[in-house]
């Protein structure tokens, strides 16, 4: 477990988990998405924080959680001192107002039908953010300067005449309207040009120094998340598994896991690109005897020891802000 014991932290994630039921042919089979992960979000600065993992690890869910789209199965998430599910409608929306999304596919988010405009004017009436349409006005334009985009560019527009990089950040300035504590992003640069990620993260580590606004980066990119976060926790299939400083977990990654993910960054170098290249072993369909009790990684590690099939490893402190789960560490 990965904890910072923030004094007045603004978020506090405990021992959250979410099992997933299925239904149909899939009746009576569980799906544990997010395995007792635990975290904190400090209140007193501005703070990005990383969820990094593969396909399946519980980035996106534990995303889905945070913002109270999905229901927990146990835990806590505390915002500000309060249980967001033992909150009163007064104080959920003011959750709502202050802990704001942006989500991979901004394309989802708009209704083809509707110009742009309205998914900025109904956070603005939802929220009554504004007295008049003049305010109202106003502030659409604020947080559009605030993105690097102009009225002239995006307002009286369909979503299919804008960009993708466009539309992600009307997605960014809409989330800035409410002026959020706290914003859960998705994966926002992924479907985005590689030209114009930058732009899209330069302007979010903007907001972060203009407005103070703390962030979940959800990701599956370890150089990105590496350009934009403070602090990095690494799932795998729900648990974390290395977590802490993001510059000494990525420069002395210590769990095999990230290792591997580390050693599977293409380099710059043509003639060095391959030849350090490491490749983790297919997931196994069929799991081995013994790994529900004992460390989910442990039939794809190359560094795997007998203790590793039947024992859950617990998470060992190996440098300051910096934590692992792996057996090889233990004392």
């Amino acid at each position: 477990m990965y904890r910072h014991a923030y004094n007045n932290p603004l978020l506090e994630v405990k021992h959250l988990v979410k099992v997933f039921t299925g239904g149909g042919l899939s009746r009576g089979k569980s799906l544990t998405a997010v395995d007792d992960l635990s975290f904190e979000i400090p209140g007193d600065k501005a703070h990005v924080t990383a969820l990094v993992g593969e396909s399946g690890s519980g980035k996106t869910t534990t995303g889905l959680l945070v913002l109270g789209i999905i229901p927990m199965t146990s835990g806590q998430i505390i915002y500000k001192g309060k249980n967001i599910w033992k909150m009163d409608k007064k104080g959920w929306m003011g959750y709502r107002k202050e802990v704001q999304a942006v989500f991979q596919d901004p394309y989802e988010v708009y209704n083809p039908f509707y110009k742009v405009d309205r998914v900025l004017e109904l956070p603005i009436k939802n929220f009554k953010l504004a007295s008049s349409g003049e305010e109202g006005r106003k502030l659409i334009v604020e947080a559009l300067d605030a993105v690097n985009l102009t009225p002239e560019e995006v307002l009286g527009k369909y979503p299919h005449q804008l960009s993708g990089g466009q539309r992600q950040r009307l997605m960014i300035a809409r989330a800035l309207l409410t002026r959020p504590r706290l914003i859960v992003a998705d994966e926002p640069v992924s479907m985005v040009d590689a030209s114009l990620r930058a732009g899209i993260l330069n302007t979010m580590l903007n907001l972060k120094k203009a407005y103070g606004i703390s962030f979940i980066f959800i990701t599956h990119d370890l150089s990105v998340a590496d350009y934009f976060s403070d602090d990095i926790i690494v799932l795998y299939r729900g648990s974390n598994v290395e977590s802490g400083d993001i510059k000494k977990v990525l420069g002395r990654p210590a769990h095999p896991y990230l290792q591997l993910l580390v050693s599977s960054i293409p380099l710059p170098d043509p003639e060095k690109r391959w030849k350090a290249r490491t490749m983790l072993k297919a997931e196994e369909i069929t799991r081995r005897r013994g790994e529900g009790i004992g460390c989910k990684f442990y039939s794809r590690c190359p560094k795997a020891l007998d203790i590793c099939a039947n024992t859950r490893p617990s998470s060992v402190q190996i440098d300051k802000d910096h934590f692992v789960s792996c057996h090889l560490y233990s004392k």
